[in-house]
């Protein structure tokens, strides 16, 4: 099966709590097209609390049996890479789970109560090499409807059980 591999940068925020009761939440944020120099879980700024941090490379792998998929996700209006990592408030313990653009993964990975799961904007050179992907590995299936099978009436089990079939009616 073709495939191919996508390397991309992930940018997460952290935001302070809003009471004093809560705990800093690390979200992935930003997909970058370029996997930068700059080592994981770096701090790039840090604005009146809000830090923001290059947690790493992200590898996306397209095969070409998912191309539906990608195609769903291009045509959906808001191209999405969907990016996962374990709930954590310290950026220098967080680490990247996974990231998709299939949306139907990304709906699976949403469903894992220990992740923090984020469909992110997807760059515009990531959608053209995701694109040019799709078109070449594309195939429209037919819709064939299936046909019913008619039934054997005189090999199937009788509806309504006697009572010597029941479990209660066999008694040793």
């Amino acid at each position: 099966m073709p495939r191919i591999v996508l390397s991309v940068a992930v940018v997460a925020r952290s935001h302070p709590p809003v009471t004093q009761w809560g705990s800093r939440v690390l979200r992935p944020a930003q997909i970058l097209p370029l996997v930068p120099d700059t080592p994981p879980r770096t701090l790039l700024s840090n604005e009146s609390g809000v830090e923001t941090w290059y947690l790493g490379p992200a590898e996306l792998v397209l095969y070409s049996g998912e191309a539906t998929h990608y195609r769903d996700n291009l045509e959906s209006g808001r191209p999405s890479v969907w990016v996962a990592m374990p709930e954590t408030g310290d950026p220098q313990a967080a680490r990247i789970h996974s990231a998709t653009v299939d949306p139907y993964e990304g709906e699976g990975l949403a469903g894992d109560v220990s992740l923090v799961v984020e469909a992110l904007a997807m760059p515009a050179p990531l959608l053209s090499a995701i694109a040019e992907f799709t078109q070449a590995h594309f195939a429209e299936l037919p819709f064939e409807k299936r046909r019913r099978k008619p039934v054997d009436m005189d090999n199937r089990a009788p509806r309504i059980l006697q009572p010597e079939d029941k479990w209660g009616g066999r008694r040793r």
